[in-house]
């Protein structure tokens, strides 16, 4: 009589460190943070003193902060290419309504939220609604927005920009909350990185703690699918646009409210920069997998390259003499090497669950 031999139950088999770690989708950014560190930090003494790090910190905080609900969108299976362009929306209309048509800041504040989320919600209820790409969708809304910020801000200022905000009344109390700095050893920070880790913790627990995060893992992972077991999908969807249009406002009206001053032009080519933070951080273009947290390094890794190449030309070894011309190559390689990483990552996942 021969005895069966069970073979151990998967769901308590001993995962060892090293595969726990390569099968998170930001582990990977956080490596290459840490290898880009490196390299700037022995070409240029500037790139790893107090100010430098303040300077890149503060170019990585304003695309974290759209970076976040790019990766949660991407997520969930979907892109916003009017992402950056909507950012300018925001602050244009807050600046217009308040310095040109008298309405108190903090009612613009809120008017242009509502403007924001307006979009947002009719991004999501297209994509949802008619079946299409969403990239078809949101390149439309980018090329009505461009021209709407365009003509508006000149019919309303005769001029490219909406300038003066600084002189209204309550503006000091607004910097005080978006565009003020801390001094740490001598170097300014901009508050923008706080509210830059803040809604990156934010976005982190809504994705991994809450049902709406698992929503959003299943609409991205296999739409059909998530309808027919109950999770609503087209909600799921609608309300991921309008977070996206959301921090847009935020950020929008960091900037506005930072300088006192902002061009028609700005966030225009952003969303690809964002796209390209998230997927550097583990987000697949094909959703279902990611990590916001990811997308915050990569945006770290975004605000170190452009900095440090501008150092390394001043002062490096291997890129004396180069200037940020050479930005835009870097950050394709980045891309590139993102996406082939993560399909590895993502295939070595799906062979541990296995």
């Amino acid at each position: 009589m021969t005895t069966a031999v069970l073979a151990p139950d998967e769901r308590v088999a001993r995962v060892g460190l090293l595969r726990q770690l390569l099968v998170k989708p930001e582990f990977g950014s956080l490596i290459g943070a840490i290898v880009v560190f490196v390299f700037f930090a022995l070409q240029s003494d500037v790139f790893r003193s107090t100010n430098g790090i303040a300077n890149w910190l503060d170019t990585a905080s304003t695309v974290g902060l759209m970076a976040v609900p790019v990766a949660l969108l991407m997520i969930g299976g979907h892109f916003d290419l009017s992402a950056g362009v909507q950012t300018g929306t925001s602050g244009l209309a807050t600046g217009i309504m308040t310095t040109y048509w008298g309405l108190n800041v903090y009612a613009s504040l809120f008017v242009s939220l509502l403007l924001m989320l307006g979009i947002g919600f009719v991004n999501g209820y297209l994509v949802t609604r008619t079946g299409l790409p969403s990239f078809i969708i949101t390149l439309g809304t980018f090329l009505g927005l461009q021209g709407i910020n365009l003509g508006v801000t000149k019919q309303v200022t005769n001029t490219v920009q909406v300038s003066n905000l600084d002189l209204v009344p309550g503006y000091r109390g607004l910097k005080d909350v978006l565009g003020s700095t801390v001094t740490i050893h001598g170097s300014n920070f901009q508050i923008a990185i706080l509210w830059w880790l803040l809604l990156t913790a934010f976005g982190s627990y809504l994705l991994l703690k809450t049902r709406f995060g698992n929503w959003i893992f299943a609409t991205g992972g296999d739409t059909n699918a998530s309808k027919n077991v109950g999770v609503p999908t087209g909600r799921t969807t609608i309300a991921l646009f309008m977070l996206t249009s959301a921090f847009a406002w935020f950020v929008g009206n960091t900037q506005i409210v930072r300088f006192g001053t902002i061009q028609a032009q700005v966030g225009i080519g952003q969303e690809l920069i964002f796209i390209v933070a998230a997927v550097i951080g583990g987000c697949l273009l094909t959703g279902g997998y990611g990590s916001v947290i990811g997308a915050a390094v990569g945006a770290l890794i975004f605000g170190m390259t452009q900095q440090g190449i501008v150092y390394a030309g001043q002062q490096g070894i291997v890129y004396a003499g180069w200037n940020s011309d050479w930005f835009k190559l870097f950050v394709g390689a980045m891309l590139l090497l993102a996406v082939l990483s993560n399909q590895v990552v993502r295939r070595y996942a799906e062979q541990s669950r296995r």
